[in-house]
């Protein structure tokens, strides 16, 4: 892939932030996540891809969303998978908290898992815990051996968990072991990407999430250096029959890195909408708009943070040039 994509990325994720923060706070995550979606897509006709998406937000027949098979780009060179999540975390945005960030990845073209939107189980860490862990290790022996990886006591470990039901009994299991647990309402690709970077204070996640998610993320961790597995969770026959057709032979397997994102190379771009521990989300003064976002790619391993101001008079819908 050429390396002038990263910026292209980013024009993406800013345009989409930019959109979807006028939102911020107002109830209306629907509404968010249109603005986000439909800016995402003008800005991806400007770009030299020949683009497919492959993680997208629903059918065909879903429209606006950016749907699994849309073509985006030019249409010239540049083969690329792309996995796209216009905007992670809408409930996030509907009620002004914490993490919300628009996200595009790109892989070479066969490079990306095409994850049924259903659910995963997930574990990520960083990179000094890679290798360590196991999805199917016991919750305590992941804790403790993340925290051997970064020195330190389980008592100082932090979890980072989606609040839901579902995990009642992942929470005790990490209580009874010592650790501590950071509970978030939802945005767990924030979540995995915060495991890579120590000033967040976390340490490894769990849980149950969005499958398109697990692949997003794991585009950033590969970037970054860090691990994370996945096992999907058919809720039902036809969930479980659609993991075949999308090639899973084995839908309960666990997933890996190299099932997740193969091949050396990937560009993974976010922008913050709401504020985070890595980004700070969408201001707006006027007509300008200042949008702060962090762009890696896996061949290099080079991550860069840009802040990014905008007059939005000279941008007419958000077609930042």
């Amino acid at each position: 892939m050429e390396r002038s994509l990263t910026i292209e990325l980013v024009r993406v994720t800013e345009a989409a932030a930019i959109a979807a923060g006028r939102w911020m706070g107002l109830g209306k995550k629907n509404e968010a996540d249109e603005a986000a979606t439909s800016a995402m897509r003008r800005v991806f006709d400007t770009i030299p891809i020949q683009g497919t998406v492959v993680i997208g937000e629903g059918e065909m027949d879903e429209a606006p969303m950016l749907y699994i098979g849309e073509k985006l780009g030019q249409g010239c060179a540049n083969p690329v998978d792309v996995a796209v999540d216009p905007l992670e975390g809408t409930n996030i945005v509907a009620k002004g908290l914490w993490n919300s960030l628009s996200v595009v990845a790109i892989s070479d073209q066969g490079g990306l898992l095409h994850a049924p939107d259903m659910y995963m189980e997930k574990i990520a860490v960083g990179p000094n815990a890679v290798g360590k862990v196991d999805l199917d290790a016991p919750v305590a022996d992941n804790l403790k051996a993340v925290a051997e990886a970064n020195g330190k006591d389980v008592n100082d470990v932090v979890a980072i968990v989606l609040d839901r039901e579902r995990h009642r009994q992942l929470i005790e299991e990490i209580r009874q072991a010592g650790a501590r647990i950071k509970l978030i309402s939802d945005g767990d690709v924030a979540a995995a990407i915060n495991t890579c970077f120590p000033d967040t204070g976390v340490d490894i996640l769990f849980g149950i999430g969005g499958a398109p998610e697990g692949v997003l993320a794991a585009v950033a961790l590969k970037c970054l250096g860090g691990e994370i597995q996945g096992r999907l969770v058919p809720e039902d026959q036809e969930q479980y029959d659609r993991c075949i057709r999308m090639g899973l032979k084995d839908p309960r397997q666990v997933l890996r890195m190299e099932d997740l994102v193969k091949g050396e190379d990937a560009i993974f771009a976010a922008t913050g909408v709401t504020d985070g521990e890595l980004l700070k989300g969408v201001r707006y003064r006027g007509n300008v708009a200042t949008t702060h976002s962090m762009v890696m790619r896996a061949l290099t391993g080079t991550v860069r943070f840009i802040e990014g101001t905008h007059r939005l008079e000279k941008k007419p819908n958000l077609v930042l040039k």
